[in-house]
């Protein structure tokens, strides 16, 4: 059986469950509970351990999360309700998911799995730049990234104007821009030789009538493509959410769950932030109905997730996934630093490590804070994702891995704060050709030299 676990009973807890007013589920239920679980299991983040080697401390983290997500649920904010489920009902959508499905279609399909701790499978690699783009930089933007020999699907940056036109949520043009958004994509795949891999769909529309709009077997996004159902920090849905639930599992696509706990927010510290982040694939199951995760963890100021901190929250939490349950997730880097900067490609590699021999797919990469248009290119992706097949390919221990985190981390950990902000996509690859320029090229090359001396793993 795949996702979904009985909709209709999904969608009735959201109008039927316990009322609770959004302000109170954040501090009356999510953070009381939350401090509760963190003390009965003594979850405590050590800086010496960024990739830890304690199984009983993945499985206490994982009791912490199922513990919580029982007592909180999810609030639907439309509603007023929470969806509540029980144990018995999570056990259920465990036992019957299958832990690996086959995206996209014909030579361009691949495997995507669920994974071990230290495990010889190489991770699924999805490459996406997860910015804003010019309009006339999209297909360029989308090639570049298509072409990438790891990339076993790809997600196109978002557009904010078509035809010279702003893109604002709910409004006619986000359903043009969306429309557009998929048929350039899907000539942008064709155009590079991959018509058939896996592509994930559609950034641009935020809304459900938008997405929905995209929904096309012949120019738009097709049956073995992916969609997204996004959650509201911490633990919420809405009806537009749900709507979209619905819609691609009766269209027929592949649902992904995207959730990102932020750090300094209700989720506290680090060991907040993981128990939420692990809570968070308990509902991307029962409520996204996802056949698998988008998981990024991220700093409420500096919009990163490669500091010590985060890295041993990534870590636990694929541990604690690997071991107890059999879904199916993505590692999403955030980077602080942007393209074309040693910075960024040190993030880059630690958060790739980490995040395999911990157990996770990936999902790479957010630059630059995640926030600034044109700001990203194949070559953070690559590096991410080379460090992490070789992670998987050479066998490297947690314990082995942490040393090396460890190392990389120093490199950059005190730029964060001012982080460079690096050179946009126009100025790192030439774009008609959809080729990086000698300059990154130089040093990227540079850098992974300096990543193999330290004892770094590569695919090659």
């Amino acid at each position: 059986m795949t996702p979904p676990w009985r909709i209709n009973e999904v969608l009735d807890r959201a109008e039927t469950g316990p009322i609770c007013l959004e302000k109170d589920f954040e501090l009356k239920v999510l953070v009381p509970k939350l401090k509760e679980v963190i003390n009965q299991y003594e979850i405590k983040f050590d800086p010496e351990y960024l990739v830890p080697s304690d199984d009983s401390l993945a499985d206490d983290l994982w009791k912490a999360a199922l513990d919580l997500y029982l007592a909180v649920g999810t609030l639907c904010t439309s509603t007023h309700r929470r969806i509540l489920f029980d144990e018995s009902e999570i056990r259920e959508a465990m036992r019957n998911f299958p832990g690996r499905y086959v995206v996209g279609y014909g030579k361009d399909s691949k495997e995507m799995l669920h994974r071990k701790m230290e495990d010889s499978a190489r991770p699924f690699c999805l490459f996406s730049p997860d910015i804003t783009c010019d309009e006339e930089l999209f297909v360029p933007m989308s090639m570049a990234y298509l072409q990438e020999p790891l990339a076993d699907g790809v997600c196109a940056p978002i557009l904010e104007e078509v035809e010279g036109r702003s893109i604002k949520t709910g409004a006619p043009y986000e359903t043009k821009g969306a429309i557009a958004h998929a048929m350039m994509f899907r000539e942008a795949a064709r155009r590079v030789g991959r018509p058939g891999i896996f592509l994930q769909g559609v950034g641009t529309a935020q809304s459900d009538a938008a997405q929905i709009a995209a929904s096309n077997t012949v120019w738009g996004e097709r049956l073995t493509d992916g969609r997204f159902v996004a959650s509201i920090s911490e633990l919420k849905v809405d009806h537009s959410l749900l709507n979209k639930m619905v819609h691609f599992h009766q269209y027929g696509s592949f649902v992904g769950a995207l959730t990102g706990p932020m750090l300094g927010g209700y989720c506290g510290g680090p060991e907040g932030t993981a128990v939420v982040g692990a809570a968070y694939h308990i509902q991307g199951l029962m409520v996204n109905q996802a056949h698998y995760l988008n998981y990024f963890p991220f700093h409420i100021k500096h919009m990163h997730n490669t500091t010590g901190e985060l890295l041993w929250g990534i870590s636990l939490v694929y541990q604690a996934l690997a071991r107890n349950t059999p879904l199916i997730s993505l590692s999403n880097g955030f980077a602080a630093a942007g393209p074309c900067t040693p910075m960024v490609l040190y993030e880059a590699a630690a958060h790739g490590l980490v995040s395999v021999v911990s157990g996770a797919n990936l999902w790479e990469m957010a630059v630059a804070r995640n926030k600034y248009k044109n700001r990203a290119t194949p070559m953070e992706a690559k590096m991410a994702c080379e460090v992490g097949c070789g992670a998987a390919e050479s066998g490297i221990k947690r314990s082995e891995a942490n040393e090396l985190v460890r190392k990389i981390v120093s490199k950059y950990a005190s730029q964060i704060p001012e982080a460079p902000l690096g050179k946009m996509f126009q100025e790192c690859y030439d774009v008609k050709k959809a080729v990086p320029a000698r300059e990154y090229t130089e040093l990227y090359r540079t850098v992974k030299r300096e990543l193999l001396d330290l004892g770094v793993p590569f695919a090659y």
